[in-house]
């Protein structure tokens, strides 16, 4: 008789927190909790008590870092705090739904997924990233959760071959913003600060399927089918959460949140909030923006998140 793999190929549940190409549950469908395990009643969107929730009604958010965020852009270029994530995430989710991360870079959405007890799943293309992925995820005990985070090493574009369609409670993501981070770091704080930051290109890759080289013509189109594809994997009025900065290119202002919007509309997603996540408490020596030398670079201390839903399912008459 032949011996049981230790890890059962299609549609059944994976006990390992890396995906890789050459194993066995590469590139095909497997079983990962995605209802509720919480006791909240049928009619709530969400766990929070009625206090946090009418704290997450305020359209301007701040974070801070805390011990276990990566503030190294020699391991990630551009991490978001693990408190930023772990908001979006219980907002929108409730205790064991499945929520998905595209571009999961650091890791950072997976391991807030951990500390509330949610299901996850993110992709990314770069090796070193789901390396880093694993090992926060293994320095990282909850024994009181039973959720799964699994990170998988592969393109977003094929995130399909992975879940059902309508399990997804949440996309949540920052991804690479464009060619934004590929040019040199010439800007006052890094001139200041005394170590490798100034002068250096930050590019996530120079992998040519990589979202973070192209221009923001390519890169909207390819967001657009990214997120195209992804639309049935939601729930009807499930979430996507979308992090996304605009950005100066040779003195003008390029706005990357507007294209998406106009894209993922395009794409049979609907706009719900625009919330502005502002970082001036983290963001190093603001100074007075380059004064007297420098014309003022307004909009480089806050981000964008941008809240889509999938549409309602329309009754017929």
């Amino acid at each position: 008789m032949p011996k049981k793999s230790a890890t059962v190929e299609t549609n059944n549940e994976i006990n390992r927190i890396v995906i890789r190409d050459g194993d066995p549950n590469y590139r095909k469908k497997f079983k990962i909790n995605y209802e509720r395990t919480c006791s909240c009643g049928p009619k709530h969107i969400n766990c929070l008590t009625a206090k946090d929730w009418l704290k997450s009604q305020l359209g301007v958010w701040q974070f801070n870092y805390e011990s276990r965020d990566i503030r190294d852009k020699n391991l990630h270029p551009a991490t978001f705090p693990l408190s930023l994530s772990r908001k979006v995430i219980e907002l929108f989710t409730h205790q064991g739904e499945l929520v998905l991360d595209p571009f999961v870079g650091s890791g950072t959405s997976l391991l807030a997924a951990k500390d509330t007890d949610r299901n996850a799943i993110g992709f990314d293309l770069q090796k070193h990233y789901i390396d880093l992925c694993e090992n926060r995820l293994n320095q990282q005990e909850n024994m009181f959760n039973h959720s799964k985070q699994i990170a998988i090493q592969d393109d977003a574009r094929n995130i399909t071959k992975y879940l059902k369609d309508n399990t997804l409670s949440l996309i949540w993501t920052s991804p690479p913003y464009a060619n934004l981070l590929n040019r040199e770091r010439k800007n006052k704080s890094r001139r200041d600060r005394k170590n490798d930051q100034l002068g250096k290109i930050e590019q996530y890759s120079q992998d040519k399927r990589d979202l973070g080289i192209m221009s923001i013509a390519d890169y909207t189109k390819a967001m657009g089918d990214i997120f195209e594809s992804l639309l049935p994997l939601l729930r009807h009025k499930a979430h996507c959460v979308i992090n996304v900065p605009d950005m100066w290119w040779e003195n003008q202002r390029i706005t990357i949140h507007v294209s998406l919007i106009e894209e993922l509309r395009k794409r049979g997603y609907e706009l719900r909030n625009i919330i502005i996540w502002d970082r001036t408490n983290i963001v190093n020596k603001i100074g007075i923006f380059g004064w007297p030398s420098n014309y003022i670079t307004m909009g480089v201390t806050f981000e964008y998140l941008l809240d889509f839903w999938r549409p309602p399912v329309q009754e017929v008459n």
